[in-house]
């Protein structure tokens, strides 16, 4: 299958050449030429099926004119060896807990698939070194760092906000060492962002160093997030076979809800979706007016949302052809300040015994506003309530136990780079460190 630039600007590409190259050469996001509907007899067989076996199936009909069935089914298994449960909160309303793989996040899945299809890719090729870029507000950083650590040909670099992410968030890509290097910027997970894009623009870096991204912008990471959509419709249906599902998001960067939308055009029977913004609400506030305003994110305690310029942004437009009222068609969007997300933790908790992270709580709170009689929700349940510890023990009144394996994390050095915002600069390291 061929890969278009969201731009338009730039030849089509192979999916070899999108996922080594990331970003498109127009500075345009790469999007498949065709999206293909599964056929009715695999929703009619969904309920009885695994995540594992779901994933190579939708993993086929994304991939499989490029990747061998053994090879990419090994490389779909190999990215999913841990549970995403469904849980009912409500009467009507569930929660897929995303927080169940090696880093207790959501990206745990998109950035492993990546990381061994990367892999594939580079060794057969034998290319040099490939150098992958990522930006990230929190948990992109940490999935991506252990997605890819001790992979052969493959050195990462983590840029992330100073001060802007938790700590254990930190301490999941700073002290891991091996290939992974953390660029601590001044500035905020948009200057980070932007300085990636730059990077892959910049002709005579480009020229001497073999560059990819790891953030969503690659279509080898967000393809694989609409995974668990259908994971999550499977599991509803067993118990309720023919609900009218709706699905909150806790949105950021938009990639996570992207994968959402492209299950849906592949037959995924679900009514719309709901995108839940912290402050940093530019979607929302598109979908309301119609006008695209992006700005400087602002701090939030739901950090890994904190995003003023999302990129998926341009995936989701052209997808729907800029069709504003097709799009708002099938999303809605509600925004969230600290306060009421801290409110919603802790009477949450309360009432329904869930402990829900700050990304959760706005999801549950979207999903709350949002649903309509007679149709049922899930919110999605993007991080682990005790990677912000503080924050929901605050809340709360109630120490939050660290799993075991997130707990490790805090026993290595912090090492890391520290860099001004400034491409120059961050120019001049990137070849240094290479």
């Amino acid at each position: 299958m061929l890969y278009y630039s969201t731009q338009k600007q730039s030849s089509s590409v192979s999916l070899k050449e999108a996922v080594v190259k990331g970003l498109a050469p127009d500075r345009g996001l790469y999007m498949p030429e065709t999206i293909r509907q599964l056929p009715a007899s695999f929703y009619n067989e969904i309920t009885g099926m695994s995540l594992t076996t779901i994933a190579q199936t939708v993993a086929r009909t994304y991939f499989g004119e490029d990747i061998p069935k053994r090879e990419l089914d090994a490389i779909v298994a190999d990215s999913l060896n841990f549970e995403i449960p469904l849980r009912q909160v409500e009467d009507n309303i569930w929660v897929l807990e995303l927080f169940h793989g090696p880093t207790y996040a959501f990206k745990d899945v998109g950035a492993r698939f990546m990381a061994r299809m990367l892999s594939h890719f580079v060794k057969q090729e034998q290319r040099q070194e490939v150098k992958v870029l990522v930006a990230t507000s929190g948990d992109t950083g940490s999935a991506v760092a252990n997605g890819f650590l001790g992979v052969e040909g493959i050195r990462v670099y983590v840029l992330y906000p100073s001060g802007k992410v938790s700590d254990i968030q930190e301490a999941q890509f700073t002290t891991l060492g091996q290939n992974i290097l953390a660029l601590e910027v001044d500035g905020t997970f948009d200057d980070c962002q932007a300085l990636v894009k730059n990077a892959f623009m910049d002709e005579e870096l480009n020229h001497r160093l073999s560059l990819t991204s790891a953030n969503s912008i690659n279509v080898a990471r967000f393809l694989p997030q609409s995974f668990y959509y259908f994971h999550a419709r499977a599991q509803l249906m067993r118990h309720h076979p023919a609900a009218r599902a709706v699905i909150s998001v806790p949105s950021g960067n938009l990639g996570n809800l992207t994968a959402g939308l492209f299950a849906k055009k592949m037959g995924l029977p679900v009514e719309r979706f709901i995108a839940a913004n912290n402050r940093n609400d530019v979607f929302r506030e598109y979908l309301t007016t119609g006008n695209y305003s992006p700005r400087p994110s602002v701090q939030t305690i739901a950090n890994a949302m904190d995003v003023g310029a999302p990129s998926n942004f341009d995936r989701i437009l052209d997808f729907y052809g800029h069709d504003h009222r097709a799009i708002t068609n099938d999303i809605t969007a509600y925004r969230y300040n600290d306060e009421e997300i801290r409110t919603t933790i802790r009477e949450t908790k309360q009432r329904t015994g869930y402990l829900l992270d700050p990304h959760g709580a706005c999801g549950y709170m979207a999903l709350k506003d949002g649903l309509q009689p007679g149709e049922t929700g899930i919110f999605l349940a993007t991080a682990h309530p005790a990677k912000f510890k503080a924050t929901v023990e605050e809340c709360t009144g109630n120490t939050v136990a660290i799993p075991d394996g997130l707990a490790a994390f805090m026993q290595g050095k912090k090492e890391t780079i520290e860099l001004p915002n400034d491409f120059s600069l961050f120019k001049k390291a990137l070849s240094s460190l290479s």
